[in-house]
């Protein structure tokens, strides 16, 4: 078969979004908001009226009514440009321009177009605001059915090989790889860890500044030294690599979102802001690569307990958790704060 699949149309879509180039989602032709042209809305408003489509979280931010719950769909005036449409999107400059309205909030109809629409912005890590219109698709459009969720599918193995460290020079990497062109993700084996007794297990979400640049504005950077230099010194252990940046929002986006931040609101409140959850990574990635590398019983490093009920949700048994704080400094302290306070982390 030589047609693509749904999955691999699924990623074409997102592709598209990150590009500016329309989709066709059921009945809708969709933008995505960030990455539209203004020849492109024209277009748009040429096949009829407009509607850009904000998650709950953004529209309670800009007090739109959410009819639709987890969404609202506001009536795009007949007069309103690209920058309006961005404005309502970006909340880079919600507080010197707070007034966005007043605003036309739809209710009624299907709205599973318009929810893919935001998921497969979502999944293209982008801005979640979509701008679309009830038409039929013009020709050349991917062509997606109203109800698509856009998951890439499990990881696969790619490639393995050893790789001394300075944490531990017994060790290996492991690749895998989203089915539908998703992204890699890796485990970094240590020792020759025995799969009949507990492992010992760090999942450590990608962070680039943390990670890379040594960023002060999180604890990423310690954590992850940390767990390997504890590894290390057990002797065996398994560090997950998953490149679920900024919670899961992208890297432009957690960019966003410190702007934000400098601006007076806390982590939390920035990701609510720009119209994304708390956090939005998906730790069943996680369970799928131990159950690959035949783990089943795990020591879990982490002060989450959202990753301890997300392993033992896909079967996993989590004996025990190894606490990890590390890096704590004047510059995270608050920061450190909000995620016991709001996001429930363990001390």
């Amino acid at each position: 078969m030589l047609s693509p699949t749904l999955t691999e149309l699924v990623a074409r879509a997102r592709a598209d979004f990150r590009l500016g180039v329309p989709v066709a989602v059921g009945p809708l032709v969709l933008a995505a908001a960030e990455t539209l042209t203004a020849e492109r809305l024209s277009a748009l408003r040429d096949l009829g009226p407009l509607v850009q489509v904000l998650t709950g979280r953004r529209a309670e931010t800009l007090k739109a009514r959410a009819y639709d719950g987890d969404i609202a769909r506001v009536s795009v005036p007949a007069d309103a440009d690209l920058a309006w449409i961005r404005g309502l999107a970006d909340p880079a400059h919600d507080l010197r321009a707070p007034m966005k309205g007043p605003l036309a909030t739809l209710r009624g109809g299907d709205c599973a177009p318009w929810r893919s629409g935001v998921a497969l912005a979502k999944a293209a890590q982008i801005l979640p605001s979509v701008v679309g219109v009830a038409a039929p698709p013009p020709p050349g459009l991917t062509v997606l059915p109203s109800h698509v969720t856009p998951e890439t599918g499990l990881p696969r193995d790619v490639a393995a090989a050893r790789l001394p460290i300075a944490a531990a020079r017994a060790g290996r990497l492991h690749v895998f790889r989203e089915d539908g062109g998703g992204e890699e993700h890796y485990a970094f084996e240590i020792g020759a860890p025995d799969r009949a007794t507990p492992v010992l297990v760090r999942l450590h979400s990608a962070c680039f500044t943390g990670d890379v640049l040594g960023s002060l504005k999180c604890d990423c950077g310690p954590q992850l030294h940390g767990a390997l230099a504890a590894m290390g010194s057990e002797g065996a252990g398994i560090l997950l690599y998953l490149n679920q940046e900024g919670r899961g929002i992208g890297l432009a986006n957690k960019m966003r979102a410190y702007d934000l931040q400098d601006q007076g609101f806390d982590t939390v409140q920035a990701n609510h802001r720009l119209g994304f959850e708390d956090d939005e990574r998906d730790f069943r990635l996680g369970a799928s690569l131990l159950r690959r590398l035949g783990i089943a019983r795990i020591r879990l490093m982490t002060n989450n307990p959202r990753k301890i009920a997300m392993m033992e949700g896909q079967g996993l048994t989590v004996v025990d958790r190894v606490p990890l704080h590390v890096g704590r400094g004047p510059e995270n302290a608050a920061y450190l704060d909000v995620k016991r306070q709001k996001s429930g982390h363990l001390r």
